[in-house]
């Protein structure tokens, strides 16, 4: 078993037992304040183009999917992604779970099974991925947890730099620099600079 591999199990399983807790509280939380499942599923682009099922912490009233259209008028992204930073389909405990980056955690659980590493590019749903000419490269290596991305301005930068910060992390990804960018993780998510 490679030795990314490795600190991926190792990782998950030692933060999974040690967010059980936090896990419970997130849950109890989202179910008091909106109706419908704790966990939210949407499928993802993974290594090689393959798809899976991503798991994270319900931030959105039920349904909110359906009405992404008619918000595409809000789409503050310049490229491929949808992101609008007051959208009216978050809950309350959702604003404050994306803001602390813990509606990500349950992808401790997709580290696990092997569809994600703890560091890599974030990986996109089909209709925002992009996947045509550098940007295919991201699609070579374990979509991640975090990731350059994350540690370098999240939703505040611009496609073109989104991608450019994969294909840097695709070329020169090693065991120190998965360790730096964990490092710096700590500190955009406590900063939530660039969250929503």
């Amino acid at each position: 078993m490679p030795t990314k591999r490795i600190i991926d199990v190792a990782g998950s399983i030692v933060l999974l037992l040690l967010a059980a807790p936090l896990f419970c509280v997130i849950a109890l939380v989202i179910a008091s304040n909106s109706p419908g499942s704790v966990i939210y599923r949407q499928v993802r682009v993974g290594l090689h183009g393959r798809p899976f099922e991503i798991l994270k912490f319900r931030t959105m009233r039920v349904g909110a999917h359906a009405e992404r259209d008619s918000l595409a008028v809000l789409n503050e992204s310049d490229g491929h992604l949808f992101k609008v930073r007051e959208d009216p389909r978050i809950t309350p405990v959702g604003k404050w779970l994306r803001r602390l980056s813990l509606d990500e955690l349950p992808q401790l659980v997709n580290v696990l099974r092997g569809e994600m590493s703890l560091v890599g590019p974030r990986p996109l749903i089909l209709a925002d991925s992009g996947y045509t000419g550098d940007a295919r490269t991201r699609l070579s290596v374990v979509p991640g947890l975090t990731g350059l991305w994350q540690v370098s301005g999240r939703s505040m930068l611009a496609w073109e730099e989104m991608v450019r910060l994969d294909l840097h992390y695709v070329k020169h990804q090693s065991l120190s620099l998965d360790l730096a960018i964990l490092l710096r993780t700590v500190s955009a998510v406590l900063s939530s600079k660039g969250a929503y």
